[in-house]
């Protein structure tokens, strides 16, 4: 089962992720997590991640295609259960390249899991994270740039991955828990 967990910044994707990769054995691809690691460690990709991430707009897709094909090919038994894809895709292209990077290798995604968290709610979490885990990027201005971003970029997937039947929208407000047998729910149910 490969699954897409989709919502805002700060709207818990992370954090349900987990949860998910433990209960169903999927394999775990945050882009997030993957670019911030190639600029901790200095790649050229993540020099180059950085200096948009810094400004609160996305990588470039070719970037985050060519880095998701090759986590894919380098991990190939540890993803025979399937697949989280937090963070990806943001943009109706790169929805478009990863159903084609699946295709080629005999898969597809199975579901979206959209967590749906309203703005105010998403600032306040995204301010304590950056707090909690030091994360640079985790300041109100970047903040609400990200938001920004994220409507005019991202949020068209919601309507991309409706028409397919594949999005299920979770209420992202409440528990840890109680949000994840939600999310368990719905795909227990596909």
């Amino acid at each position: 089962m490969n699954i897409v967990i989709f919502g805002a910044p700060g709207s818990g994707k992370g954090t349900q992720s987990d949860k998910l990769i433990e209960h169903y054995n999927l394999f775990h691809i945050s882009t997030g997590d993957v670019l911030r690691d190639n600029m901790r460690r200095g790649t050229e990709l993540g020099k180059i991640a950085k200096g948009y991430i810094d400004q609160g707009q996305l990588v470039p897709d070719e970037l985050i295609i060519d880095l998701l094909a090759q986590v894919l090919d380098e991990n190939k038994e540890n993803a025979a259960d399937g697949v989280i894809f937090d963070g990806y895709p943001r943009t109706i292209p790169q929805a478009e390249a990863l159903e084609q990077l699946l295709a080629d290798r005999g898969t597809q995604v199975d579901a979206v899991v959209g967590l749906e968290v309203p703005d105010e709610e998403l600032i306040k979490r995204i301010l304590l994270r950056g707090q909690l885990s030091g994360r640079a990027d985790d300041n109100e201005e970047t903040a609400r740039k990200r938001l920004e971003v994220y409507y005019n970029q991202t949020s068209p997937l919601k309507a991309y991955y409706e028409e397919q039947g594949k999005y299920l929208a979770i209420n992202g407000l409440g528990t840890i828990d109680g949000i994840f047998d939600l999310i368990r729910q719905e795909l227990d149910n596909l």
